[in-house]
C-alpha cells in the first residue's frame, strides 16, 4: 500500500508545454485509473466508484469513452446500493470526508467484500484520523491496492479556465451570514479546491490579493473587503503543506496567482458583451454549453429536437467564440461558400436543385462524399443558424441602441441625460436590460442614488422594488463610493477634459475593428499590470512576497519569453478583429487550420503561467481577455472563479444578497 501524491510536473523538463486542462486529464486518466493496471490487475477491467463532487470532477475533464480506454468498464455512486462484484477490481476516486471512508470500508470488510482488490485515490488531502481509521481495518488493509491523494478537486470549463463550483458564493461569503459558520465552510472548500489546481500542476504560486480597506480609517469597510485576504491565507497555508507533502513539488515560486472580489469590477457581469460566445449565452435559452434546436425529420413527419455542445472539441466553436458576433457572421458565410465550392457533394446538391438531372456518375460520387459532406454541413449549417438567430434577436429587440449607450457609459461618453432620455423613449424595453443598464449607470455614477434619486430612476424604468434591491446590493458589495473615487488605478475619471466621468479609459494601443467592441474587464489591465510587476502597492498585497533579487529575475524571465509578433492592423473599412482573433483558413472550408494543433505549438516557450481567481463569479468577457492576453504575454493566463455566470444568473444571486451590513464582531478575522 503506498500512501503519496503523483510525481508529475506541468513542465516536464524537455517534453512538450501542456496547457491547463490537458494536464488535468492525463492525471485524471493517466496517473489514476492507468497506475492500476499492475500486476494481476493488468488487463482486467474495472469498476470506478465517485461521489457526487468526484464524478464531476471527471466529466469536466473525461468522456466517458476516454474512461472505458483505461479499462473501466461500469461507473457506479458511492452511496448507491451496488451489485457485488468480487471478481472484479475496484478504483475509488473520492473526498476524503468521513462518510466516504466509512462506506468505502463497508464495501471492502469482512469475509465477503463486494469487491477484489480496491485502488483508493483522494481528490483532496486526507486527514491523519481518517487514514488511521482505515489502517486499523486489518480486513480491508491487504486487499487496498493503492492509497493516493491525487490533489485535484477543481472544474475545468474551457482550456485555461476552472471553476469550484460555488454557485452560491456570493450569497455566502459577501451576503448577511447570520452564522459565521456558512461563511467559513464555504471559504475553506474554495481554498481547498483552488489550492489542488498548484498541486495538479506542481506549479508554486506568488500569492497576490487586493487588500482591504484600513478597518480603523474606513469606518464603511465590511468583512467583504477581507474575503481575498482570508482566501488568499487559507490557499496558502494548503499549497505550503504540498512543499513537505507532495515529491518533486517546487520549492521556490513558478508562477503568479491573483485573488480578487467581485467588487473589482461591477460592469463586466452586466453590460452586453458582443462577442459570439457571450451572445450565445446571454441571448438563447441555452442549459450550460447545451444548445437545443430542431431539424426537420427525415421521414417528413414533425421536427426533431436535437442538441448540441458549445465546447473545445467543436473547431468552429473555438475559433469563432471570441469573435464579434458580426465578424463570426461574416467568417460562417466564408466558411459555407468555401465548403460549397469545394465539396462535390454539395456542388452536386446545388446544381440539383437550380434544375438540372443529376447523372448517375454525380450520384456516385454525391454517395462518396455523403458521410463528411453530411457530418462538416450539419456543423457548419447549426452554427449559420445559431448565428442568424442572435442578429435577427438583436435586430428585434434594438439592442445596438442600448449597447452603444451602456459603453459610452463606461467610457465617459454619456451621462444622465442620455440615460434618462432613453427611459422615457424606451419605455417598451425588457426590464431586464433596464435593469442592467440601471445597474451600470449606478457603477458610473454612484452619487445619482443617493437617498430617493435612485428610486426616482426605477419608477421612470418601471422596475420593480426587487429590482432596486439588485442596485443596492451591487453597492454594497461594491463598498463606499468615496473610495473608489480616491484609489489609483480604480479612478472614475481619466480625462479631464470630459465632464461625464469613466470607469475606462480607451486603449490607444488597440484599434477599434468592430462597433460596440470598446468595452475590455478591468482584470486586463490588472493582468498586465502584475506581468510587469506593477500592480499598486496600496491596493494589492502578496502573502509571500519575494526579495527584489527573485522579484528581479522573475521580472526578467517574463521579460525573456518570446512575444509573438503582432501582423500590421487592418483598416477600419475592412472590418477585421484585432490580431489575436483573426480567421484562420482551412482547406476544407469547414474549420480553421488544425486548430487544436496550432494551439499545442502556439504554448512551446511560454513565461510564467498567471492565475486569476475571482471570488463570486466570472463572466465570459473576462475568459476572453484570458485567451487574448496568453498571447499577448506569451503566458498562460488561467482564469478560476466560484462560479462563470451570465448576466441574467448574476442579476438573481444578488437578488439573494440580504441589504443589512453584517457587523465586523460576528466574525473572527
Amino acid at each position: 500500500m503506498s500512501f503519496s501524491d503523483s510525481d508529475s510536473s506541468s513542465h516536464g523538463g524537455a517534453t512538450e508545454y501542456k496547457t491547463f486542462r490537458q494536464i488535468s486529464r492525463d492525471r485524471l486518466l493517466y496517473e489514476m485509473l492507468c497506475s492500476t493496471k499492475t500486476g494481476d490487475s493488468k488487463s482486467t477491467w474495472k469498476v470506478l466508484i465517485m461521489d457526487k463532487v468526484t464524478v464531476k470532477v471527471m466529466s469536466h475533464s473525461c468522456k466517458m469513452a476516454d474512461i472505458t480506454d483505461q479499462g473501466v468498464s461500469l461507473v457506479e455512486d458511492l452511496f448507491r446500493r451496488r451489485q457485488p462484484l468480487p471478481s472484479m477490481d475496484v478504483i475509488y476516486f473520492i473526498q476524503p470526508s468521513k462518510e466516504n471512508v466509512v462506506m468505502f470500508l463497508s464495501d471492502m470488510s469482512g469475509r465477503e467484500p463486494l469487491y477484489k482488490k480496491a485502488f483508493v485515490f483522494f481528490s483532496s488531502p486526507i486527514p491523519k484520523e481518517l487514514v488511521n481509521h482505515i489502517k486499523s481495518d486489518t480486513s480491508v488493509v491487504p486487499r487496498i491496492g493503492a492509497l493516493r491523494e491525487m490533489n485535484l478537486e477543481y472544474f475545468p470549463i474551457d482550456n485555461q479556465a476552472f471553476i469550484t463550483d460555488h454557485d452560491r458564493a456570493l450569497e455566502e461569503l459577501f451576503g448577511d451570514v447570520e452564522n459565521p459558520r456558512k461563511f467559513e465552510a464555504c471559504l475553506n472548500v474554495m481554498a481547498t479546491r483552488l489550492a489542488t489546481v498548484f498541486a495538479s500542476l506542481k506549479e508554486l504560486p506568488f500569492v497576490w490579493f487586493r487588500t482591504a480597506k484600513a478597518l480603523d480609517d474606513s469606518p464603511t469597510s465590511t468583512f467583504r473587503d477581507l474575503v481575498p485576504t482570508k482566501l488568499a491565507a487559507a490557499v496558502w497555508n494548503s499549497i505550503s503543506m504540498y512543499k513537505s507533502t507532495i515529491p518533486n513539488f517546487p520549492q521556490t515560486e513558478t508562477c503568479e496567482l491573483l485573488i480578487l472580489g467581485r467588487s473589482v469590477d461591477q460592469i463586466a457581469p452586466v453590460i452586453h458583451e458582443w462577442t459570439y460566445d457571450a451572445m450565445c449565452h446571454d441571448l438563447l435559452d441555452m442549459e450550460g454549453n447545451k444548445y437545443t434546436y430542431e431539424v426537420p425529420s427525415k421521414t417528413g413527419g414533425q421536427t426533431e429536437r436535437k442538441e448540441a455542445l458549445m465546447e473545445d472539441r467543436d473547431p468552429i466553436w473555438l475559433e469563432l467564440r471570441h469573435a464579434h458576433i458580426a465578424d463570426a457572421s461574416e467568417r460562417l458565410h466564408e466558411k459555407m461558400t468555401n465548403f460549397v465550392s469545394k465539396n462535390k457533394a454539395a456542388q452536386i446538391q446545388q446544381s440539383g436543385r437550380d434544375g438540372s438531372e443529376l447523372s448517375t456518375r454525380d450520384l456516385q460520387k454525391m454517395v462518396q462524399a455523403l458521410p463528411q459532406y453530411t457530418e462538416q454541413v450539419e456543423k457548419i449549417s447549426l452554427h449559420v443558424e445559431i448565428a442568424g438567430k442572435i442578429n435577427r434577436i438583436i435586430r428585434e429587440t434594438g439592442l445596438r441602441e442600448l449597447g452603444q449607450l451602456e459603453q459610452d457609459l463606461v467610457f465617459g461618453d454619456a451621462g444622465a441625460k442620455d440615460v434618462i432620455n432613453f427611459l422615457r423613449t424606451k419605455q417598451n424595453e425588457t426590464p431586464e436590460n433596464k435593469l442592467r443598464l440601471l445597474m451600470i449607470y449606478a457603477s458610473v455614477y454612484p452619487e445619482k442614488f443617493v437617498g430617493d434619486r435612485g428610486l426616482k430612476l426605477m419608477q421612470l424604468a418601471r422596475l420593480s422594488r426587487e429590482d432596486m434591491k439588485v442596485v443596492n446590493n451591487m453597492q454594497l458589495i461594491g463598498g463606499s463610493s468615496d473610495d473608489k473615487k480616491t484609489t489609483g488605478s480604480f479612478s472614475l475619471k481619466f480625462n479631464t477634459q470630459k465632464t461625464k466621468q469613466a470607469t475606462r479609459k480607451d486603449r490607444s494601443n488597440e484599434e477599434e475593428t468592430w462597433q460596440l467592441f470598446r468595452f475590455y474587464p478591468m482584470v486586463e489591465e490588472l493582468i498586465e499590470n502584475l506581468s510587469k510587476g506593477e500592480l499598486p502597492k496600496n491596493e494589492f498585497s502578496c502573502i509571500n512576497e519575494a526579495s527584489p533579487t527573485v522579484q528581479g529575475d522573475s521580472q526578467r524571465a517574463t521579460q525573456r519569453a518570446p512575444v509573438g509578433q503582432a501582423s500590421a492592423p487592418y483598416s477600419m473599412r475592412s472590418k477585421r478583429t484585432a490580431n489575436w482573433a483573426q480567421t484562420r483558413h482551412s482547406d476544407d472550408g469547414y474549420c480553421s487550420d488544425s486548430i487544436l494543433r496550432i494551439a499545442s505549438t502556439d504554448f512551446k516557450k511560454m513565461g510564467r503561467r498567471i492565475f486569476v481567481f475571482i471570488i463570486g463569479g466570472a463572466t465570459r468577457s473576462e475568459l476572453r481577455v484570458c485567451h487574448k492576453l496568453t498571447t499577448k504575454l506569451r503566458r498562460e493566463v488561467v482564469l478560476g472563479s466560484s462560479s462563470i455566470d451570465d448576466p441574467p444568473q448574476y442579476i438573481t444571486k444578488l437578488k439573494l444578497l440580504s441589504e443589512r451590513d453584517l457587523s465586523m464582531d460576528s466574525l473572527k478575522i
